[in-house]
């Protein structure tokens, strides 16, 4: 009472304040130098496994002999699974050509995050098993999210390093059992979400074809250092296309399964709970034939018996391998993002070689695409208006290349909805799609929006069934994006995410690569609207020559074998075209 009566009441409020204010800015200072620490000790550590690699590979040679490295890498994976089980070539030599070649990319791209040291124990688990397994002492890479025990599943996160697995993941499980070796884990952008590849902790990953090109995300360090060369088969998930937009900008093949089709167990995730679009692990490899075989080698009963909720369906050959002729559906546009010029005859030309083979290819129209997108896509993987996901990076320092993303999921809900309002009669795609990030008002409006899923999904497959389609084939985004663009054009995902809230398998294959002629006809560019995201097009895909370009492929659920038939059609029709 003595220090009230000699001190102004205003000055004490003053005092306190300053106080507050002061503590507040010490904390800020320490959560900062904390965060920097965390990121320096994560480089010093991947240094410290890098070179641990190269004294693997000295020791291995020193061992074993020198390796025709070059041979082994230039294998298609059934070719170095024959070579393997037939003794010619041993797991030992494998292993270490792969070593060599991933740290040789490495350099180049920035794609590695972390070694898994416990694949020699595990090359030696392989060899001791009594019947050699369909992946018999092959040497796999995984994901940064893929959950192996003793190691990070980050997610580009800085509050997530440290954290080790307590064990692997069940697809992991399953490819050990089935004789493959997982040996590094590959980068990823900050959280994921997002199809460029950089985070605050190891950086930007690039593209193999073109290092002022992103490699793509958010499975970007797999598709890297499977186009370089130092992997044979890969590991990556994708939620809204984070398998095939990489794969697509580094000229590889990938395949997002139906949802639940393989094991999700174990992989990290920074937002978890959201179930409108379903996160799905996925092979990505060179070939088709490759992604084929992982998913034959995973459909087995170790996953049905260590995951009791995946259904026990295994890998049908008989789809696969059928030389009947397809009756395909296709479209070139979807009217809501118009493709650009080396996207569109990427399709043209598919569905020319596909005729000539004899398929059958019918034009088909998405049903109320704008509608979907934003509506059951964004609104519902925002459907807490981003407020998950802006949690996470409040722990962390945003990277630059998602800065302007991560600024939309912080304005307040209320603000959005008057900005949008406001911009709908000038731009009115991204108005909608602004208005769609708000998320969902209530638990009753959540359910409203689950049901409009599922008869989007009915109505959909109603349209497929009318004309009798097989598989569909449709645009993928390409040539690579400049790095940086990503960020400022999350809608460039529009061209895979329906996929995933219609839960459809859907994979992609390059067919092509971008010419004078399409760089040229870019330039000028107007898209459907003439709007922000059509003019940040032209700035993403400027200087795409000689770069990659890729075609979707699509079947119902739970036909993977399907889809796979169209991408090996595809694969098969594109590379006699390039031997005339």
């Amino acid at each position: 009472m003595f220090l009230l009566d000699v001190v102004p009441t205003s000055h004490l409020i003053i005092t306190v304040l300053c106080c507050l204010g002061s503590t507040f800015l010490v904390l800020l200072w320490l959560h900062g130098r904390c965060v920097n620490q965390k990121v320096r000790f994560a480089r010093v550590k991947r240094l410290d496994v890098l070179e641990l690699m190269d004294k693997t590979v000295l020791q291995s040679k020193k061992q074993h002999g020198d390796l025709d490295t070059g041979h082994i890498v230039s294998l298609t994976l059934p070719q170095l699974v024959d070579q393997l089980k037939k003794g010619s070539l041993t797991p030992e030599s494998v292993l270490t050509a792969y070593i060599e070649k991933a740290l040789e990319v490495n350099k180049e791209l920035n794609c590695l995050t972390d070694f898994l040291p416990e694949c020699e124990a595990q090359l030696q688990e392989v060899k001791k098993q009594k019947g050699k397994g369909l992946l018999y002492g092959v040497p796999i890479t995984l994901k940064d999210n893929v959950g192996y025990k003793g190691h990070d599943s980050h997610c580009g996160l800085v509050q997530f390093l440290g954290i080790a697995d307590q064990e692997d993941s069940v697809v992991v499980q399953v490819l050990k059992k089935q004789g493959a070796v997982p040996f590094v884990k590959t980068n990823i952008p900050q959280s994921m979400i997002n199809f460029d590849c950089s985070n605050s902790i190891f950086g930007q990953t690039l593209n193999p074809h073109n290092h002022k090109k992103t490699c793509g995300g958010s499975s970007g360090g797999e598709a890297a250092l499977i186009s370089g060369g130092g992997s044979i088969l890969g590991v990556g998930t994708d939620v809204l296309g984070s398998i095939r937009m990489p794969c697509s900008f580094c000229g590889i093949c990938g395949l997002k399964p139906s949802g639940n089709r393989l094991s999700s167990l174990g992989f990290s995730t920074p937002v978890s709970g959201m179930k409108s679009a379903v996160m799905m692990p996925g092979p990505m490899a060179r070939d088709v034939d490759s992604l084929a075989l992982f998913m034959k080698a995973v459909l087995c009963d170790d996953m049905f018996q260590l995951d009791p909720t995946v259904p026990p369906v295994p890998f049908r050959d008989e789809v696969y391998n059928s030389s009947q002729p397809l009756t395909i559906g296709f479209y070139d546009t979807d009217g809501y993002f118009l493709p650009s010029p080396g996207m569109k005859r990427a399709i043209q030309e598919t569905k020319t070689l596909l005729e000539e083979a004899g398929h059958k290819l019918v034009s088909f129209t998405p049903p109320r695409i704008e509608y979907a997108l934003n509506e059951l896509c964004i609104r519902g993987f925002f459907a807490d208006g981003g407020s998950t996901l802006v949690e996470k990076f409040n722990a962390d320092i945003v990277d630059p290349n998602l800065k302007q993303q991560i600024l939309v999921y912080k304005i307040p809900t209320v603000v959005k909805k008057i900005v949008s309002f406001f911009m709908r009669p000038i731009f009115p795609r991204i108005a909608n799609n602004l208005n769609a990030h708000c998320g969902v008002s209530s638990v009753k409006d959540l359910w409203r929006h689950n049901t409009a899923i599922k008869e989007y999904r009915c109505e959909y497959i109603r349209e497929w069934k009318k004309l009798n389609l097989d598989a569909l084939l449709c645009p993928m985004l390409g040539p690579a994006f400049n790095i940086g663009c990503p960020g400022k054009l999350f809608a460039g995902f529009c061209f895979t995410m329906l996929f995933n809230i219609l839960n459809f398998p859907a994979g992609v294959l390059p067919v092509t690569t971008g010419t004078a002629e399409d760089e040229e006809e870019l330039k000028h560019y107007k898209g459907y609207y003439n709007d922000l995201w059509d003019k940040e097009i032209i700035k993403g895909m400027e200087e795409g020559v000689g770069l990659p370009l890729a075609v979707q492929c699509v079947a119902l659920p739970w036909q993977e074998e399907q889809c796979l038939r169209l991408m090996k059609e595809v694969e098969k029709v594109t590379h006699a075209k390039v031997k005339k």
